[in-house]
């Protein structure tokens, strides 16, 4: 059978040892392997999926099963083969996120998370915690314009983790998710409301306004030399990248990981998504053998000494405990990985990425600098942002 990926050199001849020390096991299977660098792939596998020619086993993207299998029919259910896939080992947040017509279209490798951290000199600059509730961070807001002066905010959001902020706070109140069949699964009043909330934190100096972070000038704010001096105390990070704010800090400060708010209910809602799962053709003449390589690869401890965190941090609890116990998983990028699965909420929809929304010039940012620069009207801009959604929903029906 044919097992496909893409990565750097480090992953190719990880997955290469990994596949030989397979191919021992289990003398009677042979995979050839097929891997690349991540330039091109998505074209090149969607060429082969049309033309029934793709591997056995792929490395995909998780919302890429709402391209390939749209009814749940395009890989291999794998639930038939839960005797062969320990899938006890998996959070069921994501498995879900695999699922489609209650069909599992794939098993996760890895998934990143949203976490909150802040800059704890700075914090204790201000002679306060760092925050571990909404209202602490509005009352850090005052504190830091008393004590340190205009300049310094408790945090800094764009437009994009400010949309993520806002989904927080309204699944936490109301406790459903906030896509259903494609639809906003949230009332206009009730998003005016969200977008009401994210306003409040702007004026409270929670977080600089639009304009000011515009004149910053840096494209990111890991380069951003208010994030560097200590100016913005915290953001709202994927755990995959914390590693690049904290290694941007000037000297003498240090950066910590955060709690999650619980301020508006016991909801659990931090935002995790898949990084990449493993699936199976619909057309592959061996799927009960490519779902033990699966496993192999993801829950046997001899492939997984060898891959370590070759796909990021890892999913399956077996390879958790296993490389914790080697002394492999020391560092903030797991324990901020851990902390985001065990307050994982609903499932992010898998279009609450696309380009139009996401984007610079996407609708979070059209929708979230008009509140900062105009203070526009919370019902109109939250009227905008649901059409807006709707429009990209069924764009991709």
């Amino acid at each position: 059978m044919r097992f496909s990926w893409w990565g750097g050199d480090s992953r190719h001849n990880a997955t290469l040892k990994a596949i030989e020390a397979f191919e021992k096991k289990y003398p009677n299977i042979k995979v050839e392997s097929q891997y690349g660098a991540w330039g091109g792939w998505l074209d090149q596998l969607a060429v082969q999926i049309a033309g029934k020619s793709e591997p056995d086993v792929m490395q995909i993207n998780w919302n890429w099963i709402y391209q390939f299998s749209k009814d749940g029919n395009g890989f291999v259910d794998l639930n038939k083969y839960n005797d062969v896939i320990d899938l006890k080992q998996y959070p069921q947040t994501l498995l879900d996120q695999m699922t489609l017509n209650g069909k599992l279209q794939g098993i996760p490798v890895s998934s990143t998370g949203k976490v909150f951290y802040w800059n704890k000199t700075t914090f204790e600059k201000a002679g306060i915690a760092v925050p571990s509730s909404f209202d602490d961070m509005i009352k850090a807001g005052k504190i830091f314009k008393e004590k340190l002066g205009d300049d310094y905010y408790p945090m800094a959001l764009t437009p994009y983790e400010q949309m993520l902020i806002m989904v927080y706070y309204l699944q936490q109140k109301y406790n459903k998710q906030w896509i259903v069949n494609q639809k906003v699964n949230f009332t206009e009043d009730e998003v005016a409301e969200g977008i009401k909330f994210i306003r409040m934190l702007e004026d409270n100096h929670v977080y600089p306004s639009q304009k000011k972070l515009a004149g910053d000038g840096a494209d990111t704010m890991d380069k951003n030399p208010n994030w560097i001096n200590g100016k913005y105390a915290g953001f709202y990070e994927w755990d995959s990248a914390q590693a690049r704010f904290a290694n941007a800090l000037a000297d003498k400060q240090e950066m910590v990981m955060g709690s999650y708010p619980y301020d508006y209910g016991k909801t659990k809602v931090a935002t995790v998504k898949i990084s990449m799962a493993f699936a199976v053709s619909k057309n592959s003449k061996h799927p009960k053998e490519a779902a033990m390589l699966i496993n192999y690869l993801l829950n046997d401890n001899e492939a997984v000494d060898i891959l370590g965190l070759e796909r990021g941090v890892v999913s399956n609890e077996n390879a958790r405990k296993h490389l914790e116990s080697a002394g492999k998983l020391t560092d903030l990028t797991y324990k901020s990985n851990v902390a985001a699965v065990e307050n994982a909420g609903f499932a992010l929809d898998p279009y609450f990425e696309d380009t139009k929304l996401k984007d610079n010039t996407g609708l979070y940012f059209e929708v979230f600098d008009d509140l900062s620069y105009d203070n526009a009207d919370a019902k109109e801009l939250a009227k905008k942002l649901v059409n807006g959604i709707t429009e990209v929903q069924d764009s991709n029906k």
